[in-house]
Formats: C-alpha cells, sequence, structure tokens
C-alpha cells in the first residue's frame, strides 16, 4: 500500500499491530480520526493512555478492575464460598452476561501451553491455592475453554485442589471441543454454568 504521507503510514501500521485489524480496516480507522475534531481525537488518546496507567488488578481474583478490589470480590451479595476460575477478563465478562452465576471469581492470566512456553509458574495458580487454603471456599468451578490447553489446565488444577476436599466442578460440555468462553452464547453459556458437572466424571477412566 502506498502512501502519501509518512506520518499517515506510522500511524496505519500501529493500528495494524491491533488484533484481527487488517492493514485496509487500519486505514479505515485512522481516516476516520483524521476527520474527528482535534479534542475527539485528544480525549480517545488520552483515554487509552489513562487505561493504560491506571487500570489495576485485583489483589484477590486478579480480574481487571479500578481499584486495588474488584466490585465482584467487594460486592456483599456475591456468593464468596463459591471461585469460578477462568482463564481471563473477556471470561468473566461474558459469565456475568449470563445472570447465572452468583459467586466470584479467580482469573489465571492465561492457560498452560508448553508449546508457547507457558507453564503453572505462569498463571495466577498458587494464589488460587491460597484462598482455597485460607478461606471459606465450598465449590471451585473450573470454567476454561474446551480445547487442549484448557484441558490441560483443568487437569492440572485438579491436581493442585484435590486434596482440600471441596467439591470441583467443571462446565458442562454445551461449548463445542475447541470453543472459547468469550464466543459461547449467553444461553448456551448460562445452561453449562447451570448443569456443570464434578470434574472427575469427565475423565477417561
Amino acid at each position: 500500500m502506498n502512501f502519501s504521507s509518512k506520518l499517515l503510514e506510522d500511524a496505519v501500521n500501529e493500528f495494524g499491530k491491533l488484533p484481527g485489524i487488517g492493514q485496509k480496516t487500519a486505514l479505515r480507522l485512522v481516516l476516520y480520526l483524521l476527520n474527528k475534531e482535534q479534542s475527539e481525537v485528544a480525549q480517545f488518546g488520552n483515554t487509552l493512555i489513562k487505561l493504560k496507567s491506571e487500570i489495576k488488578n485485583c489483589v484477590v481474583c486478579h480480574n481487571i478492575s479500578d481499584f486495588d478490589t474488584c466490585s465482584i470480590c467487594t460486592a456483599v451479595k456475591r456468593e464468596k464460598e463459591v471461585i469460578c476460575v477462568v482463564e481471563d477478563t473477556r471470561d468473566v465478562m461474558a459469565i456475568e452476561n449470563t445472570n447465572q452465576y452468583f459467586g466470584v471469581y479467580h482469573v489465571l492470566g492465561g492457560l498452560i501451553s508448553p508449546m508457547d512456553g507457558i507453564g503453572p509458574s505462569d498463571l495466577h495458580v498458587e494464589t488460587l491455592v491460597e484462598r482455597v487454603k485460607n478461606g471459606d471456599v465450598k465449590e471451585i468451578i473450573l470454567a476454561l475453554s474446551a480445547n487442549m490447553e484448557g484441558d490441560t489446565t483443568l487437569f492440572y488444577l485438579h491436581k493442585k485442589l484435590k486434596d482440600f476436599n471441596i467439591p470441583i466442578t467443571t462446565i458442562a460440555r454445551g461449548i463445542a471441543f475447541g470453543g472459547e468462553l468469550e464466543y459461547a452464547d449467553e444461553v448456551t453459556l448460562g445452561r453449562s454454568i447451570v448443569t456443570r458437572v464434578p470434574y472427575e466424571n469427565t475423565l477417561i477412566k
């Protein structure tokens, strides 16, 4: 693609680094911003800068938050004794949209993936173990994507938590293998949480 301006080219290249954004879409976005008022573009940029500099991770569950402890962990009406373990914040949002879950969360920050060099020590596993060890936890729900990395992480977490003698469940496989939670429709995801099953039942005997 030939550019009439180096500034335009640089801006397009930066937008093109975003996931799912090709060069043509990046160009369309940049030209859209060029047609906006200076104040609107400044607000757009300042919002991103503020997001990056001020966003926090909840000290309890590791969810993205405006405060040290997120609104879900501090909510009085949440069932603190039920912890739903998810990969990242997108999964928290997907489950919250179902209006079928009223416990709290633990965000791992990824999935175990040896091919990508991601091991258990790269995830928030030990803080989960500490929450179970120190809290009055009555159930752990493992709500991870139905793919190879998700199943590997499920198996590892079960090994880490099984000796605490509390129910460890997993969402029902209404989610197709290879599917990610954030792309599941709300009805299917909500039903899979409500009809969750003991993790041991999913293991091949």
